[in-house]
């Protein structure tokens, strides 16, 4: 069974994702020209992988697949989206620390199988507000995120394993942007214990630029799920992150997933900070959908 991922900020888009509000800049916001860059690139992304879908050489009917997500764990899938198909990931977190609440919508993290073994990813840009404006936090949109995911394993000695690669642009507001390209590089794995229960894990590189400053970052996270039901599962998980500079987060973070139907998902999810620098807790939940970018008009 394939494991999902993505959640609040140990950092976002990235393996964790939300919850680090930054330091109010009173320049002037470059949102309006952020958002058109965003939607072009899902413009383009979309028109590409459209193409794709147009050549596939399919000679035989297959049963759809069942939606697998990266989200809510911190833990990405294992796996890739089977090829031809689109999966769009969203979400809502809530986020509290040190009396400062904020709040990142929508998540969405766009995914299309390419082929068999490789997938494209887009991260769009997420909301980031902050209730507590006039304690120097600011809100705005943040960085747009490009990458792939190649399969490595799949069913290796009970191993499925994928290797991310994704790089942020700085198209953000002022006040969220990194203002760096920042790369990253995640290595997410599972194995089945039995018929309802599998361990998966994730280890992560960032290089995050702060301050600007690059800050090597490494990351890593380890679950337990269990398949309650054929369409309801739940997990717990730890998450760290270990930056060069700064003091490292650790996670305790629980959720479960429900599938209303093959293609469509909702999830809910928890988690609370275990060391000083981490989050005092967050939570979220997600709605996400599958669907065949083309099908093939060959008379069947």
């Amino acid at each position: 069974m394939p494991i999902k991922g993505n959640y609040p900020r140990l950092m976002t888009d990235e393996p964790l994702k939300c919850y680090r509000a930054r330091p109010l800049d009173r320049g002037r916001s470059r949102l309006p020209p952020k958002i058109a860059t965003a939607a072009f690139a899902l413009l383009c992304f979309s028109m590409s992988a459209a193409r794709v879908c147009a050549q596939d050489q399919q000679t035989a009917a297959s049963p759809p697949p069942v939606i697998s997500t990266d989200r809510p764990a911190i833990t990405d899938a294992s796996t890739v989206v089977p090829s031809g198909y689109f999966v769009f990931e969203n979400g809502f977190t809530e986020t509290g620390t040190q009396g400062q609440s904020s709040f990142d919508f929508p998540e969405t993290l766009a995914r299309f199988g390419l082929t068999s073994t490789t997938e494209l990813r887009l991260g769009v840009p997420d909301y980031f507000a902050n209730s507590n404006t006039g304690r120097g936090f600011g809100s705005g949109w943040g960085d747009l995120n490009l990458g792939f995911k190649q399969q490595l394993l799949a069913g290796y000695a009970g191993f499925d394993a994928s290797l991310v690669i994704a790089l942020s642009l700085r198209i953000g507001a002022n006040v969220i942007s990194s203002h760096g390209y920042d790369p990253q590089f995640l290595l997410p794995w599972s194995h089945p214990i039995s018929k309802n229960w599998t361990a998966a894990g994730m280890f992560s590189i960032l290089w995050p630029t702060e301050d600007g400053r690059r800050n090597l970052t490494g990351q890593a996270s380890f679950l337990i799920d269990r398949q309650i039901t054929g369409p309801w599962d739940a997990f717990v998980e730890y998450g760290g992150e270990f930056p060069q500079r700064g003091g490292p987060e650790h996670i305790v973070h629980a959720g479960t997933s429900f599938k209303i139907t093959p293609n469509q998902q909702l999830d809910f999810h928890v988690g609370f900070g275990l060391s000083a620098a981490a989050p005092d807790h967050f939570i979220g939940f997600g709605y996400s959908f599958q669907f065949r970018a083309l099908h093939r008009s060959d008379g069947r």
